[in-house]
């Protein structure tokens, strides 16, 4: 995995783009030189989700399937809202994301989409270690939103080959709650989820009515009446900073999070796309120096975001 790259994060959406349009994109995305893609068996309905959009992919362009690293979050519910770590959830999902691909590619890095606070960590991973890494049936295993004092559980049980974590200058909390240092200290490379802030510092909203009415995002603390006036506040900052420097606020976004991992831990941001032409400005590098990263720090420094990273019924570990 190359940290100088952006990669692609699949997402769930309400109202998917068409599948043609969607193997266009991909095939951008891989033409410039995104080649870590990330999905889940939940996003999108059981009939039409990740998984079965890279099955067609892979079917049309089998010889793209070596150059991809392909990460799948799964055992965590249909809709990614009932982590379930059981020994058969954990196969049940795993073999339903396998089958779904048709030995078309293989799945590189597999992460529990949540922590299930029911089932011992060491029950889960054992499943994935014995009966699917050591097999050959996946090529690693992944975390995704963990704390701190469970990547150094799951180091202890398995090898574990990447983080998944929120990261944006709307969401630092790594940096604050241990996650980064426990990736650092165990050089695991942090996978930087929304590195453009949930669409804030894309540019794309300047008021709460430019939010889809149907949008998930409806639901969300930093989305609602009383908290989206102060938080774009902090993306209109943003969007000055990269006018003046001469690329997109979401190019600048991105360029911060891979600016953040250019020590220790490794960051690999990321973002999703629906259109070739968002894939191609969103892998554009943009290097940023030392004043212009002192500035967004300043920046950060003046603004407190109002309202938490997620609503009430998604759950989130700690």
């Amino acid at each position: 995995m190359n940290s100088a790259n952006v990669q692609e994060g699949f997402t769930w959406r309400a109202n998917p783009i068409a599948t043609e349009e969607a193997i266009k994109v991909l095939k951008t995305a891989l033409d410039n030189g995104v080649n870590l893609w990330n999905g889940a068996e939940f996003y999108g309905p059981a009939d039409n989700n990740s998984l079965t959009l890279l099955e067609q992919y892979f079917s049309k362009y089998p010889e793209d399937a070596e150059k991809v690293v392909l990460s799948i979050k799964g055992a965590a519910g249909p809709q990614g809202m009932t982590p379930d770590g059981s020994p058969d959830a954990v196969r049940a999902s795993v073999d339903n994301c396998i089958n779904l691909l048709k030995g078309r590619k293989k799945i590189d890095l597999f992460e529990p989409g949540r922590i299930d606070p029911d089932t011992p960590l060491e029950v889960t991973l054992n499943v994935l270690e014995k009966e699917y890494l050591q097999a050959g049936k996946i090529g690693g295993i992944g975390l995704s939103e963990v704390k701190a004092a469970t990547i150094r559980e799951a180091a202890k049980i398995t090898k574990v080959a990447s983080v998944e974590a929120e990261l944006s200058l709307f969401s630092t909390d790594i940096f604050e709650n241990g996650v980064a240092t426990a990736t650092a200290e165990l050089n695991i490379p942090l996978v930087a989820y929304s590195p453009m802030g949930r669409g804030f510092l894309t540019g794309q909203f300047k008021t709460l009515n430019d939010v889809p009415k149907d949008s998930l995002l409806r639901h969300f603390p930093r989305f609602q009446p009383d908290t989206f006036p102060i938080n774009i506040q902090l993306a209109e900052q943003v969007a000055e900073i990269a006018k003046a420097k001469g690329v997109t606020p979401a190019q600048l976004a991105i360029g911060w999070t891979i600016a953040k991992g250019s020590g220790s831990p490794v960051v690999i941001p990321i973002p999703g796309a629906t259109t070739s032409e968002r894939v191609v400005e969103n892998a554009k590098k943009v290097d940023l120096t030392e004043d212009e990263l002192v500035e967004l720090h300043e920046t950060l420094k003046k603004f407190d975001i109002a309202g938490g990273r997620y609503p009430g019924f998604v759950p989130v570990e700690g």
